[in-house]
This record gives C-alpha cells, structure tokens and sequence, in this order.
C-alpha cells in the first residue's frame, strides 16, 4: 500500500458549520469524503484539513476561522492513537515511522487576515502551516482566479476607441504578507489566484511553494487551473501541485451522463504536468468535501485504485510515490524544519 499524502481538503470547514448548527459531527466516522476510518483504508499518512471562510457570508471572517479550528482540534484530538496534529517536520517524520496519521492545519483564503499581520501570525502560533492568498473573491492581498490578466476599458475619450490596460497582480499587502510568511515558514499557496497575481508570488518569493490543489489548464481550460507557463515555473522553484479530483477541473466541458470525476481524467492531467513539469512536481490535492459530484473511487478510502491505476498507465513505483508523498515531504522538509 502506497502512502497518501493530501494536501487539500474542506471536510473540517462542513463539520464545523454542521456543528454550529446543533449536530453531532465526528472525524472518526461520517458521511462525507475524509473520515479517519476511510483515511485508513485509503492509506494515508498525511490530511491537510483546510479552515474555508466564505468571505460574501461572514462579516467576521478571523472569527470564523477561529471557529473552525477549535472544530479541528476537537475532533483531532480525540483519536491520539490514529492521527497526531503536526506543526513541522520533526512531528511528520515521528508519526510517519510510527506508522500514525498526521493532521495539518491549513487556511483557505488569506481575507480570513482582513489585512493585518497580527492575524497571520497568530494563525501561525495555532500551527496553520499553508495558506492562499484569496478563494474567490478579491481580498486585501489580491484576486482570485477569473480576475483577467488584463482588463480593456474604454478611455472615456469622445470618438476614440483606445483602451487602456490595468493589471490585476497582488497589492503592496498581499506582498508583505509573502514576505511574513516567507519569514514564518509558511507555505505559500497559489490555489485560487488569478495569473498576474501568481507571477507576483514567483517575482517576491524565494522558498518552494505550491499550488494546492489546482490542474492542467492545457487539459481542462478552466480559469482554475494551472498554465503550462505555471507549472513550469513551479517546477523550477522546487514546488507541487496537487491533483484535484472536481469534475469541472479535471473535465471542464463535458455533457451527457452523469458528471463523474474520473481516474482516466487524473491520469490526463498526471500526464501531462510530467510531460511539462517533471514528476518532481507532482503531488495530491483532492478538494474532498469541497465539490459534491462523485469520483469514481467513491472517496479517501479508494486511493490504492488510483495508485494501481496509475502501474497500468506506466507510470514506475518510484514515480507513483513522488505523486502520492515523496514530492509534498519534500516541500514541507525544506520549509517546515
């Protein structure tokens, strides 16, 4: 059984809305894609657990996600035997040999800050070791995914037709919050930002940085997926992207059928970020708990059929581990020691 390292998904942020609405939620066992029990099955070693803020419905967005991690330390904290919470690399390697899941605490959408560094770093003191810098709304740092590379207006001059080009990259904010996370050992996360913004990241960053959760543009051309001109730049910084395993990115265009998440749709996309990046840059980002149509392995307990699927394809053991952790440990090794 081939480990599984995942470093995306948004199954705390359902459970901690289920729970502030009265119900009774468990990691352990439940109806979604990510419990502990189907992490087992499935073989993994390491859960990224995601706090999501919907920045259009909270006015309050860091108490949201306060919200959310006490949720992620409830529930994480009541099966010690099977999963341990981790802040770095030394906890990742213990459990990793003792042969004991690890959790890490992740944040999607850098507004959850509203700006203020303070915010970032207390993030950090709770063990948030990742974070993007938007989700799909612009933020004090930035603008997501769908933001154009360039806008054409109209000048406004009577009888001209000339256009005038304003660029939508990362905010004098969102810059210094690359900076503190660079100087926290945070890493960067380029999921859900639009294009002049992740040409900004690469431009102010040094360290390897990854892209959580996010495809082929190539294959799949939706505006969240990465472009080639991306994922070779990821590559040559040292980083990952992580497979996604939602419909609309992995087959965007498709009708007819029902609207299945595919294991021949991953192998698409797997082989074409080898053929552009390397298998260096390859790691996985399910987004479970974050998309609703089904996957064809049903959930985290089926990973070993993407695995098997991925020795039918020809892709050598030593390539397949890389995908499944070898590439994300080494990301979090260098950033997280």
């Amino acid at each position: 059984m081939i480990r599984v390292v995942d470093m995306h998904c948004d199954t705390i942020s359902v459970l901690s809305q289920r729970q502030r609405q009265g119900e009774e939620v468990s990691i352990l066992e439940n109806d979604l894609k990510i419990s502990l029990a189907k992490m087992e099955k499935g073989g993994y070693g390491l859960q990224n657990f995601a706090m999501f803020v919907h920045l259009k419905k909270t006015d309050t967005p860091f108490l949201e996600c306060m919200q959310q991690a006490d949720t992620f330390f409830q529930l994480l904290r009541a099966y010690p035997e099977k999963i341990g919470i981790v802040r770095n690399w030394k906890e990742i390697e213990e459990n990793w040999e003792m042969k004991r899941m690890s959790a890490l605490l992740t944040a999607e959408e850098g507004g959850i800050c509203q700006g203020e560094p303070a915010f970032l770093r207390i993030l950090y003191e709770l063990g948030v070791r990742m974070m993007t810098l938007t989700w799909n709304h612009p933020n004090e740092l930035g603008f997501p995914n769908g933001t154009m590379h360039a806008a054409e207006e109209d000048n406004g001059l009577p009888g001209e037709k000339g256009r005038v080009l304003t660029r939508y990259g990362l905010t004098e904010k969102g810059i210094a919050f690359l900076e503190e996370m660079e100087r926290l050992g945070m890493i960067v996360d380029i999921s859900h930002l639009n294009d002049d913004g992740i040409d900004d990241v690469f431009c102010y960053t040094k360290k390897p940085l990854v892209a959580s959760h996010s495809n082929c543009r190539a294959i799949a051309p939706h505006r969240r997926n990465l472009t080639d001109e991306h994922i070779k730049m990821l590559a040559d910084r040292g980083g990952v992207a992580g497979l996604n395993y939602y419909v609309e990115f992995l087959a965007q265009g498709r009708t007819g059928g029902e609207r299945v998440s595919g294991i021949e749709d991953i192998l698409r996309h797997l082989r074409h970020m080898k053929k552009i990046g390397g298998i260096d840059v390859i790691g996985l980002g399910s987004d479970f708990d974050g998309f609703d149509n089904p996957v064809e392995f049903q959930d985290a307990s089926g990973m070993q059929f993407l695995a098997q699927a991925m020795e039918r394809d020809g892709f050598t053991t030593g390539e397949i581990e890389k995908v499944f952790y070898g590439n994300v440990l080494r990301v979090y090794r260098e950033i997280l020691s």
